[in-house]
C-alpha cells in the first residue's frame, strides 16, 4: 500500500517567481517550495550536510538552492547534488497547482528533518562492482567520497577501489580543528561497509601506495609490491601537517593535526591547567584554540609571524578584530615573532618544558609550555610520486601536481586525474595556476572528475571556492581573494558583524561575512555568474542580496 499523501500548502499567490518557501507537511514534517517561472518546485526542506533550513539559503534561476551556512547546493527541479559539501541528494516531492492551492504529494516519512536526504540508488552491478580494474582512487578524504558519490550519481557501474593510508572511511574532517571529535564511527561520512553496500566500492584502509606503474595502468603498494590495476586513477592523498625545522620539533607532545588520531593525541594532552603555546596563526591553529578554550586551561599563548592572524587571506583590518576577539578570551599572542627553539622539559626529556620565541625587538622570550600544536601549513602528500617514472613534469619542487582544466595530470594519457590539496589548477578566468587547501574545493574536484569519468567527457573545475571557520562568530568566505589590493568593509568589524569585499584591480575577488547570512552564499553565486556589483556600487550602499539571480528574468551580464 502506498504510504503517499498529498496536502494543500500554500495557496498559489503566496509564492511568486524566485520566491523560496519552507511549508508544513503533516504533523513535524517539512517541505521546501521553490518557484521558478511557472514552474514550483518541491524538494526536502534541510541541507543533507548539517541540516540547515534551506528556505534561509539562495536560489537561483537555473535551480540552484545554496545552503546558507557552507555552500552545498542542491537542484531544486531534481533534488540532486550540485555542489559539496553535501553528501545525499534531496528528497523531490510531486507539487501541482489545483484551484488556486499548491498541493505536494510526499511520503510524510520523507519529510521529517530525521530522514531529509535522500538515499543512494542500489546499484543493479553492486554485486560485481568490486571486481576487476575500473577506478581507482588513492588516498580516503573529502575527494574521494564526492568523487564516489559523483561516480555513482552520473551512472558510473564499473569497480571502484580506494587506497588509504588511513583507518577508517572517509570522514568529515572540518570536525577534528573545529571541536576536537575522537570517534571516527561519529566522522565517518559513510561506512565502510555502505560505501560497499549501496556504492560498490572497495575500501582498503591501512593501505600504502608507494608508486604508479603507469606503464602496466597499476598502483604499487606496500612492501609486499603488490600491483592493483586501473582504467582510471584518482589521485586525492590531500597533505602532509609541515612542521618548523626547529630543535625540539620532534618532542612527543609537540603536536599537528591531520587524521583522528592525531586529534585523540591532542584530546589526551590539553586538558586543565595545561600551558599551551600554538605556533602559527593558521586557521587550523586558531579553530583548535577555539576547541580547547573552555578547557579550563593555565594559560593559551598564540605565535604568528604576521602582524595580525589570518592576515594574509583576510586583510589587516579583519584580522585585528578576530585577535581582540580571542584577546577578549585570554589568549595571549606573540605576532610578527618566529620560534628560535623548543626546549625540553627538565623533569622529562622527551616532552616539551618551554618555547623560546624570538620578538621582532630582537630580545627572545621563553614561554613555559606543556603542549605545543604547531598549525603552519601542510605539504602535498606525493612522496609516493618521486618513485613513479613519468611524473616528472607534473610534480613541482613543493609536491604540487599540475592538472589542466579537466584536472588530469598534465603529460599523462588523459587516464590519470589529481584532486585536492595536491592539486596545482588552473583558476578560471586568469589560467593562473594554483593549489587551494580549501575542504569544500577538495569536494568538489571530487564531484568533477566523477562526473567526467562517468559522463566520458571533460567537466572543466570552476566552482567559487568556499569555507568557513569557527571564529568569533562563524566566519563565511567564498572567492580566491590572494593578492587582494584594497578591502571594503560593510558593518561594524569589533561588532563581528559584517560583510568584508576583496577587490583586486577594481573587481571584486572574494567575500567574508559573520552574522549576515546567506551573504556569502549569494556573493558566491554572483562571482559565479558574472554579477557581482561593482566595487562603487557596494560602497553607495548595495545590498548583494537584493541582486536579482532568481527570477526567471535574471540574465547574466555580457563581459
Amino acid at each position: 500500500m502506498s504510504s503517499l499523501k498529498t496536502i494543500a500548502v500554500l495557496d498559489e499567490s503566496e509564492l511568486k517567481d524566485g520566491d523560496m518557501k519552507q511549508v508544513d507537511f503533516e504533523d513535524e514534517g517539512k517541505v521546501l517550495l521553490s518557484r521558478l517561472g511557472d514552474e514550483v518546485h518541491a524538494t526536502s526542506a534541510f541541507c543533507t550536510h548539517y541540516g540547515a533550513p534551506l528556505a534561509k539559503g539562495v536560489l537561483t534561476a537555473d535551480g540552484r538552492v545554496v545552503c546558507p551556512w557552507h555552500g552545498a547546493c542542491f537542484n531544486v527541479c531534481t533534488g540532486d547534488i550540485e555542489d559539496a559539501p553535501a553528501p545525499s541528494a534531496l528528497h523531490r516531492f510531486k507539487a501541482e497547482v489545483r484551484n488556486g492551492k499548491i498541493h505536494v504529494t510526499a511520503d510524510p516519512g520523507n519529510t521529517v528533518k530525521a530522514n531529509f536526504s535522500r538515499q543512494p540508488k542500489l546499484l543493479a552491478t553492486t554485486a560485481t562492482g568490486t571486481h576487476g580494474s575500473g577506478v581507482v582512487i588513492v588516498g580516503g578524504g573529502a575527494a574521494a567520497f564526492h568523487a564516489i558519490e559523483s561516480l555513482r550519481e552520473h551512472g558510473y557501474n564499473g569497480p571502484i577501489t580506494v587506497l588509504s593510508k588511513e583507518s577508517y572511511a572517509p570522514i568529515d574532517r572540518t570536525k577534528l580543528s573545529k571541536a576536537l571529535v575522537t570517534d571516527a564511527s561519529k566522522l565517518e561520512w559513510r561506512p565502510a561497509s555502505e560505501l560497499l553496500t549501496k556504492y560498490g566500492t572497495a575500501l582498503r584502509l591501512s593501505t600504502e601506495v608507494t608508486s604508479v606503474d603507469l606503464g602496466s595502468k597499476t598502483v604499487v603498494v606496500g612492501s609486499s609490491k603488490e600491483h592493483v590495476p586501473y582504467e582510471t586513477l584518482i589521485l586525492a592523498t590531500g597533505g602532509t601537517p609541515r612542521k618548523l625545522p626547529v630543535e625540539g620539533k620532534d618532542l612527543s607532545n609537540v603536536y599537528t593535526l591531520r587524521g583522528v588520531d592525531d586529534a585523540k593525541r591532542i584530546d589526551a594532552g590539553v586538558k586543565e591547567g595545561t600551558r599551551l603555546v600554538v605556533i602559527g596563526s593558521s586557521f587550523i591553529s586558531m579553530e583548535l584554540v577555539v576547541a580547547v578554550q573552555k578547557r579550563n586551561l593555565a594559560s593559551i599563548d598564540v605565535i604568528g609571524m604576521e602582524e595580525f592572524p589570518f592576515e594574509t587571506v583576510l586583510g589587516k583590518e579583519l584580522g585585528s578584530a578576530l585577535m581582540k576577539f580571542h584577546q577578549s578570551k585570554g589568549v595571549k599572542f606573540h605576532m610578527k615573532s618566529k620560534v628560535s627553539k623548543i626546549v625540553p622539559s627538565a623533569s622529562d626529556s622527551s616532552k616539551v618544558g618551554s618555547v623560546i620565541v624570538g620578538l621582532p625587538s630582537g630580545q627572545e622570550l621563553e614561554l613555559p609550555a606543556d603542549a605545543v600544536i604547531m598549525g603552519v601549513g601542510v605539504a602535498p602528500a606525493t612522496e609516493y610520486l618521486k618513485a613513479s617514472k613519468g611524473f616528472e613534469q607534473a610534480v613541482d619542487r613543493t609536491g604540487a601536481v599540475t592538472v589542466d582544466e579537466y584536472l588530469r595530470v598534465k603529460g599523462l594519457d588523459g587516464s590519470v586525474y589529481a584532486i585536492g590539496d595536491i592539486a596545482l589548477y588552473p583558476q578560471p578566468g586568469t589560467g593562473e595556476l594554483r593549489r587551494i587547501e580549501h575542504w569544500n574545493v577538495a569536494g568538489n574536484q571530487g564531484r568533477a572528475v566523477g562526473k567526467t569519468i562517468a559522463e566520458g567527457k571533460g567537466q572543466p573545475f570552476v566552482k567559487v571556492p568556499i569555507f568557513w571557520s569557527a571564529q568569533g562568530q562563524q566566519l563565511r568566505y567564498c572567492g580566491v581573494g590572494a593578492g587582494f589590493d584594497d578591502v571594503i568593509v560593510d558593518g561594524n568589524l569589533d561588532e563581528l558583524k559584517f560583510v568584508v569585499y576583496y577587490l583586486k584591480q577594481n573587481k571584486v575577488i572574494a567575500v567574508a561575512s559573520m552574522q549576515r547570512d546567506p551573504v556569502v552564499s549569494k556573493a558566491s553565486e554572483l562571482l559565479r555568474l558574472g554579477l557581482m556589483p561593482s566595487p562603487d556600487e557596494l560602497r553607495a550602499g548595495k545590498d548583494l542580496l537584493s541582486v536579482d539571480i532568481q527570477t526567471v528574468k535574471a540574465k547574466p551580464k555580457v563581459a
